[in-house]
């Protein structure tokens, strides 16, 4: 039952994505664009809903933008449109009387007026400054009645206009953070490596020239899975980590304990900056999916300032 359902709804969007006129829907991209006011967005009935969900996307990414309930127009809440604006109506048929009801108000206060509708020929989309039809073949319910395909195709325009003007105005995941602060989208835009990252004394810090027995005290104490090596100017060398004990175990057996860090470190590892984004810093550690990387040191003017672990970016609540 469910598989052929998919199989309709997703012959349904193929139409949606072969019959749209993408020139029109540049026409309203590029009018949404100029717009120095907010796009004021409204429709009735599950329209309604749709618009009110596009609405708040638009805001979340950085477009003014707002949802009036179709009917609150006549009752006052027009006053907020101005000749800056540009309302769009959202609307299958296009001939919903409560919205055509609107349009004399809105021509009054010199607003822009966009159509998305369903059908081109509608009177919605004749007076409209912009129109753009919304191709529905039919709808999934078994009737062609039930609201199903034409208000998945006004959200997914709606999204993608969405993501178009995001684009356009240049806005960046710091942008975004600051419109969540809380949860973990605010998180990833916000919290940087220098925030979270082991520094000063509780660096687990030696010289290259040491062997791995006098170095295995600092090693246990630090208790950080790694040892950061570096030379007497500071600058950083190298990192010695336990997965690199295990293997130096294996390789020489009981006589590793006589060798040099400098024979055994891994050299010129990956690392990050501290006022990198945590979430960078997560993605740069999960790179390789087959071989995750557990402590990321961070370095400045070639010397270590910090440590950063995987575990304390996950324990943030970004990821």
């Amino acid at each position: 039952m469910l598989r052929e359902i998919f199989n309709d709804q997703r012959k349904h969007l193929e139409y949606f994505f072969d019959h749209l006129d993408e020139k029109q829907a540049e026409a309203v991209f590029n009018l949404c664009a100029g717009i120095k006011g907010f796009l004021v967005l409204t429709g009735i009935g599950k329209s309604g809903l749709v618009a009110e969900k596009i609405a708040m996307t638009l805001v979340s990414t950085g477009t003014k933008a707002i949802y009036l309930p179709s009917l609150n127009f006549l009752h006052g809440d027009i006053g907020i449109v101005s000749s800056d604006d540009c309302v769009i109506f959202l609307s299958k048929s296009g001939e919903t009387e409560e919205l055509l009801g609107l349009i004399p108000s809105i021509r009054k206060k010199r607003a822009k007026l966009i159509a998305l509708v369903s059908n081109s020929n509608s009177r919605l989309a004749q007076m409209a400054d912009v129109a753009l039809s919304l191709p529905v073949e039919k709808e999934l319910c078994p009737f062609d009645l039930a609201p199903t395909i034409s208000t998945e195709v006004q959200l997914l325009f709606g999204d993608v206009l969405t993501m178009a003007l995001m684009k356009h105005k240049g806005f960046t995941l710091a942008s975004y953070g600051e419109n969540h602060p809380s949860g973990a989208i605010g998180k990833k835009a916000t919290i940087k490596v220098d925030q979270i990252m082991i520094q000063g004394e509780a660096l687990p810090l030696c010289q290259p020239s040491q062997k791995l027995l006098e170095v295995l005290p600092e090693f246990s104490a630090k208790r950080l899975g790694c040892l950061l090596i570096v030379d007497q100017e500071g600058k950083f060398q190298g990192i010695y980590t336990d997965g690199d004990l295990r293997r130096s175990l294996q390789s020489f057996g009981s006589d590793v304990m006589q060798k040099t860090i400098e024979e055994l470190m891994t050299r010129s590892p990956i690392s990050t900056k501290s006022d990198v984004l945590a979430w960078d810093a997560l993605k740069l550690m999960q790179k390789d999916p087959k071989r995750w990387i557990m402590v990321l040191p961070v370095i400045e003017d070639e010397k270590v300032v910090g440590l950063v672990r995987m575990h304390d970016i996950i324990h943030t609540g970004i990821a």
